[in-house]
């Protein structure tokens, strides 16, 4: 009996150490499948940077909410607070002519040894100044060479030499399932090290027309903004730039923006101080199963036109709302994203070949294609000279939408600021901004707008329809002249 007790208990333990060691074994072997990062901190953290920005902006309103009725919720406060409307407890614009500061962090990347750095348009487009500080804890204030809003990219410059710097990878070698790691200053904390793997690639988001994002499930919050993401090769694949998120921290959905898209912007930025695009006149909207089959296609592939600018360039090749464009400069168009990339690719004056369907034919247009459009302040370091057309009654200066600043506004008419002064900057409207309506009045023309406001008296109130990004609000403005 003991003999067998003895037996028994030797074969269990023979049994666990040979468990104990597979399992060591199998540990073993799952370790060296995963990466290890170590090696990409350490050679590479030094080439991040922490941005630092502030803006000087007018204060002092009343504490209350603007509107009187209005429930004083903190979700209504948060976007008033966002929107930059006067009169929210802790929210810079209010009345009263008083000047704060406000800042906001970001990151950065070193691109070359003299103190280039690249980050987003975002993080410096409304900056008036701009602090860096490097991993060795110095400091220095940055220029902003220029920035483009469309991509999301900014240059700035540093006067600072021998300076540890990138190396720039290709994100078209990506492959969805590749581990990716990001590198920045979440909420603040300095050289932050996150991972995580490319989801998808080529991502076309809503109004980002130029960009195809590389999305990512690496944690991004933030103060990540502009900072790189970086292969297991330790080259920058992207600028991190987007999150979706409804609660504003990081759910897994991070979007990059290629860094050879930035490295051309940088490259422009540089060199000319602007962006320069091609530019069709076209409006077009992607092509669905039930528009494929109405037009005898066999598949859903190319860009459907759904309207053409009179005398653009489209206009003028032959291109008719209604046509399919299949190909583009030799380039397959599979759907209507790709279509303004190619576009914006392409030098203005160029003639591209154009191929299109037509009521169920192929037909082929050599089309001159012209230079896009730009808004005073979407693209380029921001001017601090005066503008030269004459303010209105309350201090804005305004001019006329254009026709592809209207598109974006689904055909809406608008008035953009081109200065804001006076009664009006003390409410909170700023250069940018889009003026809609005036006491429930569509703005239909600068003419129109200037007559509504010359009619009001003075001391009377005016309530001024903003858009400012995607939010859009009534600003109460007093008339005081």
């Amino acid at each position: 009996m003991l003999k067998k007790w003895i037996s028994t208990t030797v074969l269990s333990l023979a049994f666990l150490l040979n468990a104990l060691s597979l399992t060591a074994i199998s540990q073993n072997v799952f370790a060296k499948d995963l990466p290890d990062f170590t090696e990409l901190a350490e050679k590479h953290g030094a080439e991040v940077v922490n941005i630092s920005v502030t803006q000087v902006v007018q204060g002092g309103g009343n504490g209350g909410v603007p509107f009187p009725g209005m429930p004083d919720d903190e979700n209504l406060q948060e976007f008033f607070k966002r929107f930059g409307i006067p009169g929210v407890p802790g929210n810079p614009g209010g009345q009263g002519g008083q000047e704060y500061k406000s800042s906001s962090l970001g990151s950065g990347f070193i691109i070359s040894s003299d103190g280039y750095i690249l980050t987003n348009a975002h993080v410096v487009s409304e900056a008036d100044e701009v602090l860096v500080k490097l991993s060795d804890k110095r400091e220095f204030k940055a220029k902003t060479i220029g920035f483009d809003k469309r991509t999301d990219v900014a240059l700035i410059k540093i006067e600072a030499t021998n300076l540890p710097k990138v190396t720039i990878g290709d994100p078209s070698t990506l492959k969805v399932g590749q581990w990716v790691a990001a590198i920045g200053s979440p909420f603040g904390l300095e050289n932050t090290m996150t991972a995580g793997i490319v989801s998808a690639k080529g991502r076309a988001l809503p109004q980002e027309n130029f960009v195809p994002f590389i999305q990512t499930d690496v944690a991004i919050n933030p103060g990540n903004s502009g900072g790189p993401l970086f292969n297991l090769a330790g080259e920058v694949v992207g600028i991190n730039s987007q999150i979706y998120s409804r609660s504003g921290g990081s759910v897994g959905l991070s979007f990059s923006i290629p860094i050879d898209v930035a490295i051309d912007i940088s490259n422009q930025l540089k060199a000319n101080g602007k962006i320069t695009r091609g530019w069709l006149g076209v409006a077009i909207q992607e092509l669905t199963k039930e528009l494929a089959d109405s037009f005898g296609m066999k598949n859903t592939n190319g860009a459907l036109i759904a309207g053409v600018e009179k005398n653009g360039p489209a206009d003028k090749g032959g291109l008719e709302a209604g046509d399919v464009i299949t190909k583009f400069d030799n380039k397959p168009i599979m759907s209507s994203s790709d279509l303004p990339r190619a576009v914006g690719a392409a030098k203005p004056g160029k003639i591209a070949a154009v191929e299109i369907l037509r009521k169920g034919a192929v037909k082929n247009l050599s089309i001159g294609i012209g230079e896009m459009p730009t808004d005073p302040n979407e693209i380029a370091a921001p001017s601090k000279s005066p503008i030269k057309a004459e303010a209105n009654k309350i201090g804005l200066t305004l001019k006329e939408l254009t026709p592809q600043q209207k598109k974006k506004l689904n055909g809406k008419n608008g008035l953009l600021v081109l200065d804001s002064v006076g009664a009006a900057a003390q409410a909170g409207i700023r250069r940018g901004d889009v003026i809609l309506g005036l006491n429930n009045s569509e703005s239909q023309s600068v003419e129109q707008f200037n007559k509504q406001i010359n009619g009001v008296a003075v001391g009377k109130t005016v309530a001024v329809l903003v858009l400012r990004g995607e939010s859009t609000l009534y600003v109460p403005i007093k008339v005081t002249k």
